[in-house]
């Protein structure tokens, strides 16, 4: 009916927050949660839910939300109907569109908090927030809101002060130069304050270890790594503290590392691209050894293979992965033979990473060089108009 429809629209849902599906890579949010969700964490459960409403799989979606339910309670007793008017949200859109109309009514009456309206409740922004985090990169600036917004209510919660640092973190650009700087970032900041309320949380002392890096405090950075790979062990933090290493060019380390993390996680496109990034700077690093001598030769292009095949499995996994996918083409492009096709679909990638990053004077150019290669590509020769009359 009209009226219920109206009542479910004001809800605070997953379905009523504007989420765009062409924003979300189902197939790769899948396996993320999927693997999250093996550790019978309520959260984990609702975000999947979502997922598998999305990819037309009702029966499974409802069943995830009451699994979370059972989690949430279990692990919140009788503070759990905060912690539930989301998923309340979600379960009566969801019967709502399975056609079960009674249903639907019934959780659009649970879903109100006795206490007035649920939408300025700290936990339904922190909700909203993790929400934004996991789902999309374009969302990641309306997550910081949303843990601010949290934050402004429980400004000493340890769950709202994490996910702020963890969204700080993720859209802190790297600084043009590194070193000291006579302040820390926003980021920095954060992390050390989410830190003050889970001390031993590897996640984030690994972060704040990378943050640091980029301001040459080593030793700083060092200690935390050490204590991060203290801790249980957990995929998240093995990646952090190897790509720390990375960094470090402590290669060999890293590649164990994630090499370790690998076996349990073979879906991870962040693994493997951060694998083929290791591969890389080997190459890297043995050609400047043997610049000019010509010495080395088979196992330069064993790690060049090597990075290939990682960075072609990370784009795989995760399409929008435009990092990987300009660090793929650089190395199908190394060295370049004369105009093989296979060049120009390299610059064409490396175009549109640039015409994705809004640098579109260097996009024009990587697909002006794709048009040498390709004279007859329509496609690129479409975009380059474009960007030409963006520039002009």
């Amino acid at each position: 009916s009209i009226s219920l429809r109206w009542r479910l629209q004001q809800l605070q849902s997953r379905f009523t927050w504007k989420l765009e599906e062409e924003d979300l890579q189902l197939d790769d949010l899948s396996r993320q949660l999927e693997l999250g969700q093996r550790g019978a964490t309520a959260h984990y459960c609702r975000l999947l839910a979502y997922v598998r409403y999305l990819q037309v799989r009702p029966q499974e979606a409802l069943a995830l939300l009451s699994q979370s339910e059972d989690r949430t309670r279990e692990c919140y007793g009788e503070d759990s109907e905060r912690r539930l008017i989301v998923t309340y949200g979600d379960m009566a859109w969801m019967h709502y569109h399975h056609g079960d109309h009674k249903q639907a009514e019934s959780y659009c009456s649970r879903e109100k908090h006795p206490s007035g309206s649920s939408e300025f409740l700290p936990e339904v922004f922190g909700e909203k927030g993790w929400t934004f985090l996991k789902f999309s990169k374009s969302l990641y600036p309306a997550a910081i809101q949303c843990f601010r917004d949290a934050l402004k209510l429980q400004p000493d919660d340890w769950e709202w002060n994490t996910g702020l640092a963890i969204a700080l973190y993720r859209t802190e650009p790297q600084p043009a130069v590194l070193g000291t700087s006579p302040e820390e970032s926003p980021a920095t900041q954060q992390l050390r304050r989410a830190l003050k309320f889970c001390p031993d949380d590897g996640v984030l002392l690994a972060l704040l270890a990378l943050k640091l890096q980029q301001q040459h405090q080593h030793h700083e950075a060092e200690v935390l790594v050490e204590k991060a790979l203290v801790g249980p062990n957990d995929d998240q933090v093995i990646r952090y503290v190897a790509k720390y290493l990375r960094l470090q060019d402590q290669l060999d380390q890293s590649i164990g590392l994630l090499l370790r993390a690998l076996k349990g996680s073979s879906q991870s496109a962040f693994i493997h691209h951060q694998l083929g990034l290791c591969y890389l700077r080997k190459k890297k690093n043995l050609l400047s050894i043997n610049s000019g001598s010509g010495s080395g030769c088979s196992e330069v292009q064993r790690w060049r293979r090597l990075s290939i095949h990682h960075l072609e499995e990370a784009v795989r996994l995760k399409n929008g992965l435009n990092s990987a996918k300009a660090d793929l083409a650089l190395q199908y492009l190394s060295p370049v033979n004369g105009n093989n096709p296979a060049d120009g679909a390299s610059y064409g990638i490396l175009g549109y990473v640039a015409r994705a990053e809004g640098d579109y004077r260097r996009a024009a150019r990587f697909y002006e060089d794709a048009l040498e290669r390709e004279p007859q590509n329509t496609e690129f020769l479409s975009i380059l108009c474009e960007l030409r009359l963006q520039l002009d």
